[in-house]
């Protein structure tokens, strides 16, 4: 009986994790939440409970974007004080838009925020960070 548990308990723990790895690249948010998670799961139910609350905390370190909420407002303190200017976008500026090929200046992501693979710029009076391939905005920043 133990054992079915446990391989049940494990099984589970190894979809969860295979489901978080492709998030787990994407941002310091992640990283920060699987920490938190697997602290506060190890204090509340040991080694088992460590490994699922890093799987669900760093899922939930990602939810919401490519930096976590702790780094939102410190972000956006930075793209203000670089004084880049601010592109007239006509349309919604929101997760999934496509901007323009031409007009748009993109800044690449200081280090200390762990996302190389993205751009950011500004747009609206907002920042946003971009997938610099497909020209997406993947995060607004409020």
């Amino acid at each position: 009986m133990q054992a079915k548990f446990t391989a049940k308990v494990l099984g589970s723990i190894a979809l969860l994790a295979a489901l978080a790895s492709p998030l787990t690249a994407q941002a310091q948010g992640t990283i920060q939440g699987a920490q938190r998670g697997a602290e506060q799961g190890g204090r509340d139910a040991g080694p088992v409970g460590a490994v699922i609350g890093g799987t669900v905390g760093a899922v939930a370190g990602t939810v919401g974007g490519i930096l976590g909420v702790q780094d939102r407002p410190r972000f956006r303190s930075y793209v203000v004080e670089q004084r880049v200017p601010s592109y007239r976008y006509e349309s919604e500026v929101r997760v999934g838009a496509v901007l323009p090929e031409s007009g748009v200046t993109y800044y690449e992501m200081p280090a200390e925020y762990n996302a190389p693979a993205y751009r950011y710029t500004y747009i609206n009076e907002r920042p946003v960070i971009v997938d610099p391939r497909t020209r997406t905005v993947v995060q607004v920043i409020d």
